[in-house]
This record gives C-alpha cells, sequence and structure tokens, in this order.
C-alpha cells in the first residue's frame, strides 16, 4: 500500500510540472512598449457563431468603416479558422480617456440601414453571432460576472468572474432583434520600469469590452462628433426592424485602467476562461486506472507467454504439445502475406506520419511555442509537419512494402503519397463548396488552396518517393520462422473471436484514457475555447500509445491461441476501435452540447468528425499494429521450431 502511495505522489508531482508548463509561454510577439498618447489599433477579426459554425469577415455586416480598408497579411493556419484581420474606424490612444464618440458621423445625419442590411444584422442577431475585435494582438472579452453557490452571506462579498470571447453583436427580447451600437472598451496597461528622466511606458495586459444597446434618440450628438450617454436606468435600446430601414448611430468610449499583470502572464485571463474547472480528480482517476489495467494485463500476458513457451521447448513432451491447440500450431502461417500488402502498407505509412506530427506538435506546444497569441501558429506547424514527416511514412511503409513481397513500389509510394491525403483533400473540398455557397469567410480561398496542393504534390509527394525507396531497399523485416507452402485449415471461431466484437472491446481502454480530454479539445473547436492543456495533452497521448499498444497484444494472442492466423489487417482494424467510441462521443456531443440546428452547420460538424476519427483510427491502428507485429517476432522467436 505504501508503494502505491508512494506512485500516487510521484504521479500528482508530474502532473504539477505538466501543468506548470501551459502558464508558461514563449510569446508570438514580442511586447510593445507605448508612449502616452501613442496610438492603439483596434482590429476586427471575424464573427463567429458556435450555432451556424460560419465565420464571417468583419464588414460582412454594415459596420462603420475607415477611409481605407487594409487587410493583415495572414499565415496558413489563419486562413484556414476563416481568420480575415481587418483595421478599423476606432481611434484609441495609449491612456487617453474617451467619454462617448460616435463612428462615421456627418451632423444630424445617422447611419441608415437599408431593409436588406437590416435583415441580415437581424438574421446575424438571431443566430448568436459574435464579434472578435484585437488591440496588440489581445482579443476583446465580455466580462461576466455572476454569484456563485456559496453560502448566503459569503454570496455579498464576492461575484465569479467569467470571461467571454468577444462580445455578442446583439440579442433578441421576443421577437424584437436589438443591436450593441455603443461600445465601452476598458484597457488595462501595465507601467514598465524605466529610468528617472526618461518618458514612462506602458504595454497593453488586458481589453476588455461592454456592449450597450442604445437608442439613437437618447444618445445626444454634437458637430464634434462627441456624444452623450444617457442614464443607465432610463434609455431604450436601439431596436433593429427587418422589415424597414433604420436609423442609429454607432459609438464607443475609452477607459484606461493601470494593472499589475505583467506583459509575460497577460494571457492568464483568456486561458482560464473555460466554464469547466479542470478536473483535476477525473483525469488523475483515468491516469492511475489506465496505468493499474496496464500492469495487470502486463503480468497476465508475460506468465501466461512464459508458461506457453516453457512448455514448446520441453524436448520430452512434443508430442503432447502438438496435440494441443495453441499459438505455436500456427507457427507455419503466421508471416504469412495478407491480401491487399499494397493498401495495408500505404495507409500504416500514413499512420505514422500523423503519428509522428501529433507527437512533435504536442511536444513543442507543451513547451509553450504554439501558445494562442501567435494566431494561426498552430495549423500552420501541423500542416507542414505532416507533410515534412512523409520521409517516415514512406520509410515504414517502403520496408513493410518490402516484407509483404511486393513488388511495384512505385505504385505502392503513389498510393502511400495519395491515399489518405486525397480522402481528406476530397471530403474537404466538398465542405469548402457548401461553406462558399454561405459567403462565408471560413472558405478557404482558392489561391489557399492551390499552394496546399503545390505543398502536396511538391513536398510530400517527393519525400514520400524518398522515403519508400531507401525503405523498399533495406533488409525487409526478418521473421523468424519460414511460412509453408500449403495454408493451413483455419478452425471455426467462437462468437467472440468476430471483428466488430474485437473492435468493440478493444476501444474501451483507450477511449477511457482520453475521453476527458477529448471533451476539452472539442469545446475548443467547437464552441470558439482556446485549448492549451498541452502538458496534459501529452501525459494523454503516453497513455493511449500504451493502452493502444497492450490492448493490440492481448488480442493478437487470442486470435493466435484460436488457430486464427489473418491478424495483418485484422489487428490493424481492431486497435482502431477507440475511434468507434470517439464517433459516439461526437455524436452526443452533437445532440447534447450544441446548438446546431440547419443543414450546413450539420454537415460541416460531421464531415470534419468523420475527418478526425478516420486520423484517429489511423493513428490508433497503426500504434497497436507495430505493438502486435514486433510481439509476433518476439515469440515466435523465443520457442524451438522443429
Amino acid at each position: 500500500f505504501s508503494f502505491l502511495q508512494e506512485r500516487l505522489r510521484y504521479m500528482l508531482v508530474l502532473l504539477l510540472l505538466l501543468h506548470g508548463t501551459d502558464s508558461f509561454y514563449v510569446p508570438g510577439v514580442a511586447p510593445i512598449n507605448f508612449h502616452r498618447n501613442d496610438p492603439v489599433e483596434i482590429k476586427a477579426v471575424k464573427l463567429t457563431s458556435s450555432r451556424t459554425q460560419l465565420p464571417y469577415e468583419y464588414y460582412s455586416l454594415p459596420f462603420c468603416q475607415p477611409t481605407k480598408i487594409t487587410y493583415k497579411a495572414e499565415n496558413l493556419g489563419e486562413v484556414l479558422r476563416g481568420d480575415r484581420i481587418v483595421n478599423t474606424p476606432f481611434q484609441v490612444s495609449m491612456n487617453v480617456e474617451k467619454k462617448c464618440e460616435v463612428l462615421c458621423y456627418l451632423p444630424n445625419k445617422p447611419v441608415t440601414l437599408t431593409v436588406e442590411q437590416s435583415k441580415l444584422i437581424a438574421e446575424r442577431i438571431r443566430e448568436d453571432y459574435y464579434v472578435h475585435l484585437i488591440a496588440d494582438n489581445l482579443p476583446v472579452a465580455t466580462r461576466l460576472e455572476f454569484y456563485s453557490n456559496r453560502e448566503e452571506e459569503e454570496k455579498k462579498k464576492e461575484k465569479d468572474v467569467q470571461f467571454e470571447h468577444g462580445y455578442r453583436l446583439g440579442f433578441m427580447d421576443g421577437n424584437k432583434f436589438y443591436l450593441h451600437n455603443h461600445l465601452s472598451f476598458i484597457l488595462y496597461y501595465h507601467r514598465e520600469d524605466v529610468e528617472e528622466n526618461q518618458e514612462p511606458t506602458y504595454r497593453v495586459v488586458r481589453f476588455e469590452v461592454i456592449p450597450q444597446s442604445i437608442k439613437l434618440e437618447d444618445l445626444k450628438a454634437d458637430e464634434k462628433s462627441m456624444c452623450t450617454l444617457p442614464e443607465a436606468t432610463g434609455s431604450a435600446p436601439q431596436e433593429i426592424d427587418p422589415s424597414k430601414e433604420n436609423q442609429l448611430l454607432f459609438t464607443y468610449s475609452v477607459h484606461w485602467e493601470e494593472s499589475d499583470i505583467k506583459w509575460a502572464s497577460r494571457w492568464d485571463t483568456y486561458l482560464t476562461m473555460s466554464d469547466v474547472q479542470i478536473h483535476w480528480f477525473s483525469i488523475i482517476n483515468s491516469v492511475v486506472v489506465v496505468f493499474f489495467l496496464s500492469g495487470i494485463l502486463s503480468m497476465i500476458i508475460i506468465r501466461t507467454l512464459r508458461k506457453d513457451i516453457a512448455n514448446y521447448n520441453k524436448e520430452d513432451d512434443i508430442e503432447d504439445t502438438m496435440e494441443e491447440s495453441g499459438w505455436k500450431l500456427v507457427h507455419g502461417d503466421v508471416f504469412r502475406p495478407p491480401q491487399y500488402p499494397m493498401i495495408l502498407s500505404s495507409l500504416l505509412g500514413s499512420g505514422i506520419q500523423l503519428f509522428c506530427m501529433i507527437l512533435i506538435v504536442i511536444f513543442v506546444a507543451m513547451l509553450g511555442m504554439l501558445s494562442p497569441s501567435s494566431r494561426g501558429a498552430l495549423m500552420t506547424t501541423a500542416c507542414f509537419l505532416f507533410m515534412f514527416m512523409g520521409v517516415f511514412g514512406g520509410f515504414f511503409a517502403g520496408r513493410l512494402y518490402r516484407t509483404l513481397k511486393g513488388h511495384r513500389w512505385k505504385k505502392g509510394a503513389f498510393c502511400t503519397a495519395t491515399l489518405y491525403p486525397g480522402v481528406v483533400f476530397g471530403i474537404c473540398f466538398v465542405l469548402n463548396c457548401f461553406i462558399w455557397g454561405k459567403h462565408s469567410s471560413g472558405a478557404v480561398p482558392f489561391p489557399t488552396m492551390v499552394a496546399l496542393l503545390c505543398m502536396w504534390f511538391g513536398i510530400s509527394l517527393p519525400l514520400v518517393y524518398l522515403g519508400y525507396y531507401f525503405g523498399f531497399r533495406k533488409q525487409p523485416y526478418d521473421n523468424p520462422v519460414r511460412t509453408n507452402q500449403i495454408p493451413r485449415q483455419i478452425p471455426e471461431q467462437r462468437w467472440y473471436m468476430n471483428k466488430f466484437v474485437g473492435i468493440l472491446m478493444a476501444g474501451i481502454l483507450p477511449f477511457g484514457a482520453m475521453f476527458i480530454e477529448l471533451f476539452f479539445i472539442f469545446s475548443a473547436i467547437w464552441e470558439n475555447q482556446f485549448y492549451y492543456l498541452f502538458g496534459f495533452l501529452f501525459l494523454v497521448f503516453i497513455i493511449l500509445v500504451v493502452s493502444c499498444s497492450q490492448i493490440s497484444i492481448v488480442m493478437v494472442y487470442f486470435q493466435l491461441c484460436a488457430e486464427d492466423y489473418r491478424w495483418w489487417w485484422r489487428t490493424f482494424l481492431v486497435s482502431g476501435g477507440s475511434a468507434f467510441y470517439v464517433l459516439i462521443y461526437a455524436i452526443f456531443y452533437f445532440v447534447n452540447k450544441l446548438d446546431i440546428v440547419e443543414f450546413i452547420p450539420s454537415l460541416l460538424y460531421f464531415g470534419y468528425t468523420a475527418l478526425m476519427v478516420l486520423s484517429f483510427w489511423l493513428l490508433t491502428g497503426t500504434i497497436g499494429f507495430y505493438a502486435a507485429y514486433m510481439f509476433v517476432r518476439k515469440i515466435y522467436a523465443a520457442v524451438k521450431i522443429d
């Protein structure tokens, strides 16, 4: 028991260390120092909604525009996420207050929205859209204060504060639509230490907004585009009637506050936004359970194997042994090449490519180099890494294809380079056509698509060929026993040796190890949350690799004991069984957590989910296959074959 306590203590320390890596990060940009009165540029990123999953450009709605619209040059990740960063007419200066100022103002001439524009705004408010702005690369957040379920006395003392990304475009009351046309910006600065006679410098450390809806008549505007806000109690909100033209003013105010937060930890506010406290207990619980089960499985398998090998190697009992059933009986067929060896080796090559890419991305992100402050960095890194990992994918696929007595290496290399990426590209292209139809900024522009195709055929394909060539030339894996000329007859199998039963049984343990993390990943993808727990993710990934390998070894052992030697494809399919549970979980998440009702958002959700499930199946199937292959070679090398 004391040993178990010691183990738990070590694991807690490890988890705390891993969690410690979350808050530290290497920022994507160097800090910008501002002097008083320096302009702080406010840019717009996009409009998003978790109900439609379709991002839109900021100026797709009739907001006030600056004299010249300039878009920021974006990296691949930003384009794929649907970010279109653009300048806005807000004039904000460092540490300069503004009570109330009107945007795009002409004296006595408010902004008039046409019927079409009014309809569009009402539609976006109904779809629950949020507007995302940034100041000095910090996203805007709306502060939500509420009382937690504490005792009555404590309630009066403190409120719980949470932050929401962006601000709501508007709100509905009954069947009426109201637009947030006044934005109160609250910016926090940190005063930097400077020499005595130097001008003080400031850094932006937080960017909040309080959106308000104020009726045109209640906003008193003068000739200098200044305005006065009404008293909070007496003002009516600005209604948008979709059946007629609407007149309104867009206004904003700026308030600066000093803050103790240092520039390096300015993202902490955003990263603790999610309303779900990290379930420390459940994560530790899943880790302990998996290690416990893994330990038991390993012990059972090792003890059973030792017994088997000792029995098989007893010279005097050889006659009795041959009459028994067991895995030694199929030694002449266990390395017989399967059907479709080219497709199998191609899929495993893609699995190796994915494995290397995911491992490196999670590790680099855990060190803090892919923080949310460098927008799109995670996506860009993943895309480029997948292309460059083609060398390893090709090498492993080529070597396995040679081992399986394949001869057409050029065709095999082409298959490896195009099979999985082709399916991904095909599904994404079809989904992209639907997004284009909706004029969403989430649609990948045609030039980006051409660039991705060039990367695929210009970087990935040649690298896969290169790896495949060297893998195919290398000595094939040496199998410890010879294969017989005539295949052995396979006895009738029990019901529980069925493929589908195997998939269901094998998927439970790996899925159980990672499903808590899956919730956070889904929230990050579908509900516009930041995901930053890469320390945990790395731990979960290692557990996933261990549990997949072990389950795969157990399943292949049972299969060979039942004298069924067709294990190549079966191991690959069964090891990916947890992907089936991921699909079930994705359907559960869609029904219970998301408020998606329309056809195209649902299509997008299930299209991208299908890609995730396919990739996850390839990843887990590959891990399981290589574990089982090593295991089979080990056990047959350990017995004496006459």
